[in-house]
């Protein structure tokens, strides 16, 4: 049998990406590239890369992807440690873990939005249940504004953060899990390897195909994380929480410096993209060596 190259099958796919998603890349580059001179009666004016030279002298834009980066970090970590810990339990055959498995997936399926008007209800330093909560278990003694300070507002973040994507890191590491034929589990066993030992040397390296594409979406998805945060804290107290989107939509729809908004728009997709490649070329290399 001839085999036939599958890339025309792929053309109508390629077509409409095109169409949604190049159509407007294009269109945040022309804005980038230009902007409205008031001083010219309206008329767009070539301003070629000043926008983007403009982004490094901004001590607002390097607050703001110092905000994303810390967001990144933290909710990622946590949710592949919490998410592999999670899938291993859920791996095991018990009673009801059918049942369990659905329940773990209800936060990640709840709209983000309404996910976090609740968790700022949670955190409100007058009426939230978390001050009421640890006021009983006697842990502080006046009530906390989570959300009124920098430090405990990108932590209140962060926990939601965690609380809704947890799920979706846990169900691509348990999938990753049922793709390891069991043989090679119970011959790590019959070489006598403890639980700590199999993990580190059989289980992680087999999933780290799984792990990779975990990490890329939750990267992709933190790094240009708006919602959650325009609706806890939209981006205070003092800027502290104020991520890359969050700074692209006030410059483009508040101030309406649209050259400016698309180029902090663009700079932040291409340092995400910088990171993607830096991930992805480590995996290659490391598979390269094993």
């Amino acid at each position: 049998m001839t085999s036939r190259p599958h890339w025309p099958l792929l053309l109508p796919a390629i077509a409409l990406l095109a169409l949604v998603v190049g159509v407007p890349i294009l269109r945040v580059l022309w804005m980038s590239l230009h902007r409205t001179d008031v001083s010219m009666g309206g008329q767009a004016s070539f301003v070629g890369l000043e926008q983007f030279f403009r982004l490094w002298e901004d001590g607002q834009w390097k607050r703001a992807i110092s905000n994303t980066v810390v967001f990144t970090l933290s909710s990622v970590t946590i949710e592949l440690c919490l998410g592999l810990g999670f899938a291993l339990l859920l791996h095991r055959v018990f009673r009801g873990r059918s049942w369990m498995r659905a329940l773990v997936v209800l936060p990640w399926v709840l709209p983000t939005a309404v996910m976090a008007l609740a968790w700022a209800w949670i955190a409100n330093d007058t009426f939230g249940v978390a001050n009421d909560v640890l006021r009983r278990l006697h842990l502080i003694g006046e009530p906390v504004a989570w959300l009124g300070r920098p430090a405990t507002a990108m932590a209140t973040i962060v926990l939601a953060d965690v609380w809704k994507t947890t799920p979706f890191v846990t169900l691509v590491l348990l999938s990753g899990l049922s793709a390891i034929p069991e043989s090679v589990l119970e011959a790590s066993r019959l070489d006598g390897l403890g639980t700590w030992p199999r993990l580190f040397r059989v289980l992680l390296p087999l999933l780290l195909p799984a792990i990779l594409v975990a990490v890329l979406f939750r990267l992709l998805q933190a790094f240009a994380a708006f919602d959650l945060v325009y609706v806890m804290t939209g981006g205070g107290p003092g800027g502290s929480t104020e991520t890359i989107s969050l700074y692209a939509y006030r410059n483009y729809f508040r101030y309406l410096d649209f050259g400016y908004g698309s180029a902090v728009a663009v700079q932040a997709v291409v340092l995400l993209t910088f990171a993607a490649w830096i991930i992805v070329r480590a995996s290659r290399e490391r598979e390269g060596a094993a």
